[in-house]
């Protein structure tokens, strides 16, 4: 029972975020995923898979949520989003491969590392805020764009993330309008998280330490309580963003991430001294 209830606040702490920052609660789902797995003694070779299967699948079911509000508001770029998607799936497919080759201390260190890179971008991101940011880039064309789905896929993948902190600042250089590109990042987190599941499902079906209630790395006790609180949250989260300082919250967050990623690092780092 009590594991059910930290499930139900870890979603609604993810929702939460999310909605105020536009992120996806990834980001928050793996690292407290990697804890209350921890704690239930689940092997240490397979916990952050587990942390980020799982994660993929609830944001299959709130990427539907977002991407539905976004359409209805005529935001989504459906002809960027065609152009990526093969390049997303195929990446996010081999993003589950690529992460079943990584001992869990290694993806651990690189969810570190990956989270202090986010935070360092929310902080600057705080600095600049009121600011419009033009794009330096070049028109996205096709095959740029497949490529770009491709490795944003095969990075969104291995960390259990929507993508869109990567996402949004490619279509941002492509010069996307802001507004377009939040949402058809939205709509990009969906094949992302979809195939990524997927993957994760399918590299870890045959193994024989993975806990009861498991499809692959897919932890579905941890699934339905996340998704549970977590869309619920989400709105309430936006609905906050509009009364609180922006600054201010993202560089709270930012601390927070810095806080995650160095703990993830520390605790990884003597596969650097190796």
């Amino acid at each position: 029972m009590e594991t059910i209830l930290i499930y139900l606040l870890v979603g609604a702490v993810a929702g939460t975020i999310a909605g105020l920052f536009g992120v996806g609660g990834g980001l928050i789902i793996v690292p407290a995923l990697i804890l209350v797995f921890t704690a239930m003694g689940v092997s240490p070779e397979i916990l952050t898979h587990m942390a980020v299967g799982t994660s993929l699948a609830t944001i299959v079911i709130t990427s539907i949520s977002s991407v539905r509000a976004h359409h209805k508001r005529e935001a989504v770029d459906w002809q960027l989003f065609r152009k990526m998607t093969p390049g997303i799936l195929l990446g996010s497919w081999l993003g589950g491969m690529t992460a079943e080759l990584l001992p869990g201390a290694w993806l651990q260190l690189l969810i570190g590392v990956f989270a202090i890179v986010i935070a360092v971008r929310m902080w600057l991101s705080g600095l600049r805020h009121g600011q419009v940011e033009e794009g330096v880039g070049n028109p996205p064309v096709a095959p740029l764009l497949a490529a770009a789905g491709g490795v944003i896929g095969w990075a969104s993948a291995i960390f259990g993330i929507g993508g869109g902190s990567l996402t949004v600042p490619f279509l941002s250089r492509c010069r996307v309008q802001i507004q377009r590109a939040v949402a058809t990042s939205a709509a990009c987190g969906l094949p992302i998280a979809l195939a990524g599941a997927l993957s994760f499902t399918v590299q870890g079906w045959d193994n024989s330490q993975l806990p009861s209630w498991s499809s692959g790395y897919i932890y579905w006790p941890a699934f339905l309580g996340i998704v549970a609180t977590s869309t619920l949250f989400a709105r309430f989260g936006a609905n906050l963003a509009h009364r609180l300082p922006a600054k201010w919250l993202k560089h709270g967050f930012a601390v927070l991430l810095c806080m995650i990623g160095g703990r993830f690092i520390w605790l990884n780092s003597s596969l650097l001294t190796s």
